[in-house]
């Protein structure tokens, strides 16, 4: 009996380590399902019909394509805006611009000067600022152009860490031609068409106003010729000092707060972005994080490293889109070595399709491919709204599978919100849905009934998907 007692008592103490081993297995399981990290890349200007996984055959992509691979194609997503400013306001709040007041009632869309008071309202609820209060590290690496001060040169109001996120190494407002010796400016033609009149009025005025003095039909003083020499020599001194100086003023680097590369050098500028958002992740391998990464490619002015240039068979736009793939590279990499890829969701995408109508001052075509889809940037046509949508996490959602159904890169925001258990606002309409049962084959059909398709401010068109439709 005695010896029958110590067997069973052996049995049951293997009994319950097992058993909380289980619960400890478990535990780890839950932590890392409800707590993931989030890896959000996000290209500029880049076309659907650029990627390998898309259908392209000349440029190599094969990081990208990984992701393709291993997680979910969406083969109809669409961009909230075709332009910069209002899709990236979509991107971080899950609303459309109109809502936010990031889509404009003028001809230019987008923030272009790190002078304007304008940008993402404080008001606006973003999905750093909720995985913030959640406990999780964020940083935003690379292009924010939502915005920096209000009223003053250093109140910061629409900066990067004033919409929730911890860390920012970046450009407060975008790439620009003119921020590249040797590639044109993008503010001087527009410029140079909106004064022809008035410069034309102004000659024509004087001119007019000296031949009156001269035949002696009225006198004219000379006090009012000189007043109007001096204003519009004045005027076009000061134009010609902005554009001048401009790579100066507008073209800079950031740390947090701080700017620390002024005019911004395109000197291996994916490899410092890429450098920076490996660090944070090796900075927060033992607490969740939100990382979004937001390639300066291919938004001109185009760049590409020493060791891409001149490598693709699509000249500097191809060699500028390899360039990023290798940073997508760098940084599934870095998840694999800190064994984070099976607690990270991975979404790599585009702002808005590729601007197809971009040359270069030497006539070189500096805008992507659209592959089917007719019209590009700024317009709205499908080209300049469907862009690609690739989410990866292993274990978690489906490996290789496509979905047909429309979805929005506004569905970011509920999605990530919900799987770190934060509260989405109730106070205000969030038009994206949670992705993750398309995503895990949980349901088959998009929750969006219709998607609002702007230019700028104005409602252009509508897509509509019948909740019956297959």
């Amino acid at each position: 009996f005695y010896l029958f007692f110590l067997h069973t008592r052996k049995k049951m103490r293997l009994f319950f380590f097992l058993i909380i081993c289980q619960c400890a297995i478990n535990s780890v399981k839950t932590h890392s399902a409800s707590n993931p990290n989030f890896v959000l890349l996000m290209a500029d200007d880049l076309g659907i019909g650029d990627l390998g996984c898309y259908g392209n055959r000349t440029l190599r992509t094969p990081n990208i394509d990984r992701l393709a691979k291993e997680g979910v194609t969406l083969t109809q997503h669409i961009a909230a805006s075709t332009l910069c400013t209002p899709s990236r306001a979509a991107f971080l709040t899950g609303r459309y611009p109109i809502r936010s007041g990031m889509a404009s009632f003028s001809r230019v869309g987008v923030f272009l000067f790190s002078a304007s008071s304008g940008g993402l309202p404080s008001e606006e609820i973003t999905f750093s600022r909720l995985l913030k209060q959640r406990g999780y590290a964020t940083a935003l690496i690379g292009k924010w152009h939502l915005g920096l001060n209000c009223e003053s040169s250093n109140d910061f109001c629409h900066h990067p860490l004033s919409h929730g996120f911890d860390y920012f190494y970046g450009l407060t407002v975008t790439n620009f031609r003119d921020c590249k010796p040797g590639q044109g400016s993008v503010f001087l033609k527009g410029v140079q068409k909106s004064l022809v009149i008035p410069i034309q009025i102004a000659g024509i005025t004087l001119m007019s106003l000296a031949i009156v003095q001269y035949i002696g039909l009225f006198n004219v003083p000379l006090q009012a010729l000189g007043y109007c020499l001096l204003i519009t020599a004045i005027s076009l001194a000061v134009l010609t000092f902005f554009f001048y100086h401009f790579r100066h003023l507008n073209c800079f680097l950031m740390r947090n707060h701080q700017i620390i590369q002024q005019p911004l050098s395109y000197e291996n500028l994916t490899q410092r972005l890429t450098k920076e958002a490996m660090q944070f992740i090796g900075r927060n391998t033992e607490a969740p994080f939100l990382l979004v990464l937001s390639y300066l490619h291919v938004h001109t002015a185009l760049y590409a490293s020493k060791n891409f240039r001149g490598k693709s068979k699509h000249g500097l736009y191809g060699d500028a889109v390899e360039e990023m793939d290798w940073s997508v590279g760098q940084v599934l990499d870095v998840l694999e070595k800190y064994n984070l890829s099976n607690k990270t969701l991975v979404y790599f995408t585009s702002d808005q399709g590729a601007h197809v109508e971009e040359i270069s001052s030497s006539g070189e075509v500096h805008g992507g491919y659209n592959g089917i889809y007719k019209g590009g940037k700024s317009m709205n046509w499908e080209g300049g709204i469907r862009v690609p949508g690739l989410l990866c996490w292993p274990g978690v959602i489906q490996a290789g599978a496509y979905i047909d159904e429309p979805t929005s890169n506004m569905d970011i925001f509920p999605t990530i919100v919900n799987l770190a258990n934060a509260q989405l606002p109730s106070d205000r309409i969030i038009d994206g849905h949670d992705l993750m049962p398309l995503l895990q084959g949980k349901v088959t059909q998009s929750k969006h009934e219709f998607l609002f398709h702007y230019c700028n401010a104005y409602l252009n068109a509508v897509r509509w998907h019948p909740r019956n439709s297959k």
